[in-house]
């Protein structure tokens, strides 16, 4: 199972992007991230994220093990 939230931490904590920002970043209401593991986001959303990350939406959509 894709967990998406989990792929963006992984990402953002290395650099040091809050989620917080990251969502103010990607133009996203705060707390709507946290929710990527249970429900899916739509493709602007994900996409948005992705270049404020400057990664591919593939990443963010990697199968974790």
């Amino acid at each position: 199972m894709v967990k998406i939230y989990d792929n963006i931490l992984a990402v953002a904590k290395p650099r040091k992007v809050t989620i917080r920002s990251l969502e103010s970043a990607a133009h996203l209401s705060a707390g709507s991230i946290c929710k990527w593991n249970v429900v899916s986001p739509n493709a602007r959303s994900l996409k948005r994220v992705a270049d404020a990350l400057e990664v591919t939406v593939d990443s963010l959509l990697a199968e974790t093990k």
